[in-house]
């Protein structure tokens, strides 16, 4: 499948679009072009590296939404073994943007969930994009309760624009369902382990990530509203985006930096669509340091630590 190129990855495009041409012809041909193949491949690698390292908040945020970096489903395969699904709120439906149920990882028993958007038209539909109706706080809330009543840590993977925002959300309760599933995250008496993998969205996103540990990865992107919401309230054009991201302070580093963020897990090289195995592992290899290091604390000493670091950010 063909790579899909942001598009300030234009001449990272060309380079490697290049190569692949001359690697085509090398196939079919007798004229050894192997320098002039390593020489571009390492001339591409390198403005990736340095395409990379300076990374604006606006390209940041196209990279979060990249539409081949991993998703829940993803990382659910690649993290986790034994997977039971639970699903539905039991009061009205099952919302399939969030998705949870009991895993292990690594051989630890673990209740996990998440956001999942889809990766192709029928499954975005189907997830919603990954815009969780109150159903799904509410589902959401349910297994939290049942990881509590089994002294089983959470994970949650957050990626999300945002809480769906349409009538039928708001007629069954949406503010109501993301407050009662924040409040659910504070309370927990056993250790809950939030990952910031693409969108972090508002509430949406807050409504499963307040918790003792709160992982971002370094191209993902963490706000109370979308760099082109806040830029049509401020500027009344969404144009704005570009100055709205760098002004919001979206970036895992931003967010580190106020206290908001606990860990930033690194990429690999030009983001996780580029190598998402890779991605898969280092955050897996971040979860289990973190799952390892709460295990050990009490419920009364998880509760403090919570509180304490909602209570001291800003």
């Amino acid at each position: 499948m063909a790579m899909t190129y942001l598009d300030f990855e234009k001449p990272i495009a060309e380079l490697e679009t290049r190569v692949a041409e001359l690697k085509a012809t090398a196939r079919t041909g007798s004229i050894d072009i192997d320098a002039e193949v390593s020489r571009l491949e390492s001339k591409a690698t390198k403005l990736l590296r340095d395409t990379y390292a300076k990374l604006t908040p606006w390209q940041k945020a196209q990279v979060a939404r990249h539409p081949e970096r991993p998703h829940f489903k993803d990382y659910l395969a690649g993290i986790a073994t034994d997977f039971v699904e639970l699903a539905g709120d039991r009061a009205f439906g099952n919302d399939p943007a969030i998705v949870g149920g009991l895993a292990r990882i690594d051989g630890r028993r673990v209740m996990i969930l998440g956001h999942e958007k889809g990766d192709d038209t029928a499954s975005r539909l189907h997830h919603n994009f990954g815009m969780a109706k109150p159903e799904g706080y509410r589902k959401a809330i349910r297994l939290m309760q049942l990881a509590d009543r089994f002294g089983l840590p959470v994970v949650s993977l957050v990626d999300t624009p945002g809480a769906f925002p349409g009538v039928q959300a708001e007629e069954r309760g949406q503010a109501e369902a993301i407050a009662r599933s924040t409040e659910q995250c504070l309370a927990l008496k056993v250790p809950l382990i939030a990952v910031i993998v693409g969108e972090g969205g508002s509430g949406g996103a807050v409504a499963i990530a307040s918790a003792n540990r709160v992982l971002m990865f370094e191209n993902a992107i963490y706000a109370v509203i979308s760099p082109e919401g806040c830029a049509s309230i401020l500027w009344r054009t969404a144009d704005k985006a570009s100055d709205a991201a760098e002004a919001m302070r979206v970036t895992a580093a931003d967010l580190k930096a106020l206290g908001v963020v606990d860990r930033i897990v690194g990429e690999p090289l030009g983001g996780a669509h580029r190598d998402r195995p890779g991605a898969i592992e280092r955050l897996k290899e971040a979860i289990i340091e973190e799952l390892d290091e709460c295990v050990a604390l009490s419920p009364d000493e998880l509760l403090r630590q919570r509180r304490a670091k909602f209570l001291a950010i800003g």
